[in-house]
């Protein structure tokens, strides 16, 4: 099958990176190397291409009243300029996708679905779709970096005249840059759009560190690398996927179709506040009678040694049987100690159960922890 390519793929192969298919997309797994990518995020900031996220624009007088339903967080929580993360479940309450969801204002909101989700995300949204609401998938039209780090905002304030250094966690905002725009903001933010040059900040992103993710059009992009990458200089860093994963993993993120594969349900991933019950939604009574019956097994985190490296699959024992499965595991840059998520019976993610990790065949020790790692 033939894989996608985002509009970055020239500034990928022209600065050397290592290309590997991604939930049909061809990436950069890393450049430097991901231990380095990884360091260079936690002390200064790292650039990475996230263009093959959906970007889905959900519209119209009847959008809130639709996303209310959908979301297991709740949807009123996201007043304009501001996004919430949230679940996107089955009558059965399973997860089909995680995902952010900003009002951008004047009933109109954006959804970025995972990549390797957002066709189904897409296809099921437009089956329960409601009178009064439109679902534009731009995905195919907007390019995305995601710039992340310590030094991250002062960097990025340094490509555009607007103030998005006051910008909060979860919100965002039409921000000036010198090239490249969001044509798709001109029917949403029809109050706010200029002629000029706009591209939308958002501040949040997938390595527990500060920083944004800036949308443009798709031809407006080199514009955007090239302007992040000069104003940067030494302090920026090319990353790849291999070093977003151990970045997200520290702060006990969860991936999509990895640590949730379609099997469980929010009551078992969590976080606890992503799932509101003062709303309906699809899935909502089959959650409440799993909450009720309480006996399901719930994502653990869990550190072993420094000498021993979980890693997916691995199973999770208590006193030499199995009572579990990693689901996410490496050794941490950082605490320079091997650290995984696995889901476990419920009386066993207590933090400080003593449990073990079978690696290639041997038990090693492990313990839960209190989420993040770092």
């Amino acid at each position: 099958m033939e894989l996608n390519r985002t509009p970055f793929y020239g500034k990928h192969i022209g600065s050397g990176a290592k290309m590997v298919p991604f939930a049909g997309w061809e990436m950069p797994i890393q450049y430097s190397g991901i231990i380095e990518e990884h360091n260079s995020v936690r002390t200064s900031a790292g650039l990475f291409d996230v263009s093959h996220m959906g970007d889905l624009v959900i519209r119209g007088k009847g959008a809130k009243e639709f996303l209310r339903k959908k979301l297991t967080n709740n949807i009123d929580l996201a007043v304009p300029g501001k996004g919430i993360y949230s679940h996107i479940t089955n009558n059965d309450g399973t997860i089909i996708d995680d995902t952010i969801v900003y009002n951008l204002g004047e009933d109109g909101y954006l959804m970025v679905p995972n990549a390797s989700t957002k066709d189904t995300v897409l296809s099921w949204l437009k089956k329960n779709i409601i009178d009064g609401v439109e679902i534009i998938d731009v995905s195919s039209r907007i390019a995305c970096v995601a710039i992340q780090g310590p030094k991250a905002v002062e960097i990025a304030q340094r490509i555009t005249k607007n103030d998005v250094t006051n910008m909060k966690r979860f919100t965002v905002s039409a921000a000036s840059i010198d090239h490249g725009k969001c044509e798709f903001l001109k029917d949403i933010l029809a109050s706010g759009y200029g002629e000029g040059t706009v591209c939308m900040f958002a501040r949040t992103g997938y390595t527990g560190e500060d920083g944004f993710e800036i949308l443009v059009e798709n031809d407006g992009a080199d514009a955007l690398w090239d302007s992040l990458v000069s104003e940067g200089g030494n302090e920026l860093t090319l990353c790849g996927l291999g070093c977003r994963d151990t970045l997200r993993l520290e702060k006990g993120m969860l991936l999509s179709g990895t640590d949730f594969d379609g099997r469980q349900t929010t009551l078992q991933t969590g976080p606890p506040w992503v799932l509101k019950f003062d709303h309906e939604f699809v899935g909502r009574k089959a959650l409440e009678k799993q909450k009720e019956n309480g006996q399901y097994s719930v994502l653990a985190a869990l550190t072993t040694d420094n000498k021993n490296i979980p890693r997916h699959g691995y199973g999770i024992m208590k006193d030499g049987k199995n009572v579990g499965t990693v689901t996410s595991g490496t050794m941490s840059p950082i605490l320079k100690k091997g650290i995984a998520l696995g889901y476990v019976p419920m009386p066993l993610a207590a933090e400080g159960t003593e449990l073990e990790i079978d690696i290639r065949g041997r038990p090693a020790k492990a313990v839960v922890v209190k989420l993040p790692f770092l």
